[in-house]
């Protein structure tokens, strides 16, 4: 497929403005500046990029506990993505959700819970509303390896596939259930079969090569339109930071049980540094172009940084506000 120089190069920048987005919370997180769990999407950009750069605006997404890619790929606003995670009054959800609970009603991010495989039936239900509705909305539902071991995703596989809904099931295998390696969960790890007994159309990717992410979900978005879904894709990936915050050092103790050598070759499939060489190596993207791009997109992370610092937190007597219907 041919691409224009354009669209290559918005899909490197959305990848780096992820990338730097994720890696400027490291230091909040570690100094106690950020007191909520925050799950970094580093490593695994090339996913949310692709995927959302097949979906038009109107089309819908559902995440997990990692989903600040998926958010920002969405069209999500960085500066309530920041403000959110800092308890700001300006954050997508008004500074009450932390980073696991982020929400774009506006740009199709309908969802994003923690709770595992807690949005699969969400996006179940939205792509029902859209069968019934007959709007040709499609909708992205986004989870992790773990999530494969919840009942709810084989429930949602089953009446998708007897509905034949307008839904892609995404799953995001970065090999790891939290500290658990997928060997030692699955009897079977190539996840994408679970879809076969359901007769829904199923592939597996390389998660790390955007192009290959994005025309997967292009195919994928076009069966769906067309009446031909639900359609279940998995991604090999791999996150480079810990589970949860930056090395999984809780109180001191180190969690994460990775090996060193796993975690180097991983980084040498860096999602966001192959494609640049890709781009290069094809003249779309040049020495001094890249300056400029890495310019641009650190500039905007760090003045929307500063920019949800200097916002209100959320008052101590307002925190239950919200919570309920008035």
């Amino acid at each position: 497929m041919n691409y224009t120089p354009e669209f290559l190069l918005n899909l490197y920048r959305m990848m780096l403005r992820i990338r730097l987005c994720e890696e400027a919370l490291v230091e909040p997180i570690l100094s106690g500046q950020i007191r909520c769990p925050v799950h970094l999407y580093s490593g695994e950009e090339a996913i949310a990029a692709g995927v959302c750069a097949a979906l038009e605006g109107k089309d819908m997404v559902f995440g997990n506990h990692r989903s600040h890619g998926h958010y920002l790929a969405k069209g999500g606003s960085m500066h309530a993505l920041f403000a959110e995670i800092f308890g700001r009054q300006t954050g997508c959800s008004r500074g009450r959700g932390g980073s696991m609970h982020i929400i774009s009603p506006e740009n199709g991010v309908l969802g994003i819970a923690p709770i595992v495989a807690g949005t699969i039936s969400l996006a179940l239900g939205a792509a029902l509303a859209s069968s019934i509705k007959n709007d040709l909305r499609v909708t992205v539902s986004f989870f992790g390896d773990g999530a494969t071991g919840e009942g709810v995703l084989f429930e949602s596989l089953n009446f998708a596939a007897l509905k034949k809904l307008p839904l892609i099931f995404i799953c995001e295998n970065n090999s790891y259930s939290t500290h658990l390696p997928i060997r030692e969960i699955r009897a079977n790890n190539d996840i994408h079969l679970i879809a076969e007994p359901f007769g829904i159309t199923h592939n597996k990717y390389d998660g790390n090569v955007v192009l290959q992410v994005y025309e997967s979900a292009r195919n994928a978005v076009e069966l769906c339109r067309n009446g031909l879904g639900p359609v279940f894709l998995e991604f090999n990936t791999y996150r480079f930071r810990g589970h949860v915050g930056p090395d999984d050092n809780v109180q001191g103790a180190h969690t994460d049980i990775r090996p060193e050598d796993e975690i180097d070759a991983w980084r040498k499939k860096d999602p966001v540094l192959c494609f640049e060489k890709s781009l290069m190596q094809d003249n779309i993207l040049t020495a001094e172009l890249r300056q400029e791009i890495q310019a641009s997109v650190d500039k905007e992370v760090k003045e929307n940084f500063a920019k949800a610092l200097s916002d209100p937190m959320v008052p101590p007597d307002e925190l239950l506000k919200y919570v309920y219907a008035e």
